[in-house]
C-alpha cells in the first residue's frame, strides 16, 4: 500500500507525545517546586526546633540541685562524697602510721572529688557514669589499700576519737584563755585614766583649794539631810564614776536636791577629790571618802578582812582565775566590791539610799526610786528570770546540804548596780549579820567561788522587791544583741561584763551612751583622753 504524502498525512500521533513531553515538564517543574519549597521550610523551622529544645534544656538546668544529689542514694555525687569523707578519716589514721606516700595519694583525689563536685555544680548537670568512674575507681583502690593496712573501722573510730577529745580540750583551753584575757584588759587601768588620775594629783600637791574645799565638804549638813535623795557609788576609776554622777544630774528635774556619796581606796583619793571638787555637776553635793576612813572595817570586825590577812584562806582571793582579783590594788578594789555590805555604817544616820555601780549610765530621773514601797522588803532591785544563768544554781553548790536545805535552786537572781536599800528595814532584819555568816561559812570556797552576786542572793534571799525592768537593764559590756527599744525606755543602763566602756573593747553601738557624759573641751580630758590614744 503506498504511504501518504507527509503533508496529507494524520497529526494524532504527534500531538500525543507533544502533550506527554508536556506533561513530563510541568512534574519536573512542580517536583523542582515542591523540592525548594521543603527544604526553605526546613531551614526556617529548624532555629525554632532548637531554641525550644534549648528552652527546655535551660528548665532541666534550673531543676538542678546538687544538695538533692548529694543526699541522694542513686547519685554519682553521693559516692564521692561518702569516698570523701572516708578518705579524710583514712587520711588522718595514715599520717599518724606514718605513712605519707598514702596520705598524700587520697589528699590527691579527694581534690579531684572536689572538681567534679564543683564542675557539676557550676553547669548545673548531674555528674556522668563516664566522669565518675575514673575517680570513684581511684579512690576505691586507695580505700582498699588502706583496709589491708589494717585501718579498720575500730581503729578510725578510736583515732578520731582522740582527735574529737584533743579537739575539745584545746576549745575549751581557748575559751578559758580568752576569758582571762577579758579579765586582765577589763580590769587594767587605761593609760588615759592613769594620765588623767596623774594630772588631777598634781592639781592636789599644786593647789591648796581642793583640800580645802574636801574638809569644807565632809561638814555639810546635807550629807546627812532624810529630805534629800542620796546616792552612793565605790570605785576606784574617776572617769567612770564621773559619768555615773553627770548622767544623774543631767537627767534629774531637781539636780540640787541630789547627794552623791563617794568612796574610793587611798591612792585614788586625791584624784578623785580633785575633780570633783574642780568641777561643777548642776549644784549637786558631792563627798568623797577613802576607806581608810573607816576605822571599824578591819579584821576583828569583817570576815573578808580576817580571810584575806589568813595563810590559810587568802589564795582563795588572789591566786587562779578569780572573777575579784584585780591587777590593780587587789586588797582595796575587793574591799571597793564588798563596801555594798556595809552601808548601814558608813551611813548611820540616812534611811534610803540608792546604790549604783561605777559602769552604769543613768537616762531618766532616779528621784522615783525613793517613794517606790518596797513592801518592808530590804533591797529594790531588778530580778534577771529571763536569763537561765542567773538562776540560783549557776551561783551556788546545791551539792552541798547547806545551800540545797535552804534555797530553792530555780529562784530568781537579781542584779547589782541599781538598788534600793531601805537601811531602817535593813538594821531590823540584822542583814550585815547575815552577810558575815555566810562569808565565814564559805571560806573554803565550798558554797560559791567568787564575787559579790553569790553572797548578795544568799544574804538578801527573801528580802528582795522586784523593780519594773526598765529601772535597770545590764548586758552592755558582753550581750551584742540587747533590744533598741528596751535601751531606749531604760533609766539606766549598765555595762556589766568585760567589755568596759572606758576600754577599747568596748562593744562600739553602745559606747556612745557612755562617752555623751564625758566633757571633751575638759583639758584634761583633751590631753588624756583625745590625744593620749
Amino acid at each position: 500500500m503506498r504511504r501518504r504524502a507527509p503533508d496529507f498525512r494524520r497529526p494524532s500521533r504527534r500531538r500525543l507525545s507533544d502533550w506527554i513531553w508536556w506533561l513530563l515538564g510541568l512534574f519536573l517543574a512542580g517536583g523542582l517546586l515542591l523540592f525548594v519549597l521543603h527544604h526553605h521550610h526546613h531551614d526556617r523551622s529548624g532555629p525554632r526546633m532548637k531554641e525550644k529544645g534549648q528552652k527546655v534544656e535551660q528548665i532541666t538546668d534550673q531543676n538542678f540541685n546538687l544538695t538533692q544529689e548529694l543526699l541522694s542514694s542513686t547519685s554519682y555525687a553521693r559516692q564521692l562524697a561518702d569516698q570523701i569523707t572516708l578518705s579524710k578519716a583514712y587520711i588522718v589514721i595514715a599520717k599518724e602510721h606514718g605513712n605519707l606516700q598514702l596520705a598524700w595519694e587520697l589528699s590527691s583525689q579527694i581534690r579531684n572529688c572536689h572538681r567534679l563536685l564543683s564542675q557539676a555544680a557550676v553547669r548545673r548537670k548531674s555528674i556522668s557514669l563516664d566522669e565518675a568512674h575514673p575517680v570513684i575507681t581511684r579512690l576505691a583502690h586507695l580505700i582498699y589499700k588502706a583496709h589491708d593496712l589494717h585501718y579498720d573501722i575500730s581503729t578510725t573510730i578510736t583515732t578520731l576519737k582522740s582527735h574529737a577529745q584533743a579537739l575539745e580540750e584545746r576549745a575549751h583551753s581557748a575559751t578559758a584563755q580568752s576569758a582571762e584575757f577579758g579579765r586582765l584588759a577589763a580590769e587594767s587601768l587605761p593609760r588615759s585614766l592613769h594620765c588623767l588620775n596623774i594630772r588631777l594629783i598634781e592639781d592636789w600637791f599644786r593647789n591648796q583649794e581642793p583640800r580645802k574645799a574636801a574638809e569644807t565638804q565632809t561638814k555639810s549638813l546635807r550629807l546627812v539631810d532624810t529630805n534629800l535623795y542620796h546616792f552612793c557609788i565605790f570605785s576606784d576609776n574617776v572617769l567612770a564614776t564621773s559619768v555615773v554622777v553627770n548622767s544623774t544630774v543631767s537627767n534629774a528635774d531637781y539636780p540640787r536636791q541630789l547627794v552623791f556619796h563617794i568612796v574610793t581606796d587611798a591612792v585614788n583619793y586625791r584624784a578623785m577629790t580633785s575633780w570633783f571638787v574642780g568641777n561643777d555637776y548642776k549644784g549637786c553635793t558631792i563627798e568623797v571618802q577613802s576607806i581608810e576612813e573607816f576605822g571599824w572595817l578591819n579584821a576583828s570586825y569583817s570576815p573578808l578582812l580576817k580571810q584575806l590577812s589568813s595563810p590559810e584562806t587568802q589564795p582563795n582571793y588572789f591566786t587562779g582565775a578569780s572573777e575579784e582579783k584585780k591587777v590593780r590594788n587587789p586588797k582595796f578594789v575587793l574591799l571597793l566590791n564588798h563596801l555594798r555590805f556595809y552601808i548601814p555604817e558608813i551611813y548611820p544616820l540616812l534611811e534610803r539610799i540608792v546604790f549604783l555601780d561605777d559602769d552604769v549610765v543613768v537616762q531618766k530621773d532616779l528621784t522615783q526610786l525613793f517613794s517606790l514601797d518596797l513592801h518592808g522588803n530590804v533591797n529594790g532591785a531588778v530580778e534577771t528570770c529571763l536569763e537561765s544563768y542567773h538562776r540560783f544554781y549557776k551561783f551556788l553548790n546545791f551539792s552541798n546540804p547547806l545551800i540545797s536545805s535552804k534555797f530553792d535552786p530555780q529562784a530568781c537572781g537579781w542584779a547589782f548596780g541599781v538598788n534600793v536599800f531601805d537601811l531602817i528595814a535593813w538594821k531590823k532584819a540584822d542583814i550585815t549579820a547575815r552577810y558575815h555568816y555566810w562569808l565565814e561559812q564559805n571560806a573554803n570556797c565550798t558554797l560559791w567561788k567568787t564575787g559579790t552576786v553569790p553572797v548578795g542572793l544568799l544574804t538578801f534571799y527573801g528580802m528582795v522587791e522586784p523593780l519594773d525592768r526598765r529601772w535597770h537593764v545590764p548586758g552592755l559590756g558582753y550581750d551584742l544583741d540587747i533590744d533598741e527599744r528596751l535601751m531606749q525606755s531604760a533609766a539606766v543602763v549598765h555595762f556589766s561584763g568585760n567589755m568596759k566602756p572606758w576600754l577599747k573593747l568596748a562593744i562600739s553601738k553602745y559606747k556612745h551612751l557612755w562617752t555623751r557624759y564625758i566633757d571633751f573641751k575638759h583639758p584634761y580630758i583633751r590631753d588624756c583622753l583625745v590625744h593620749g590614744n
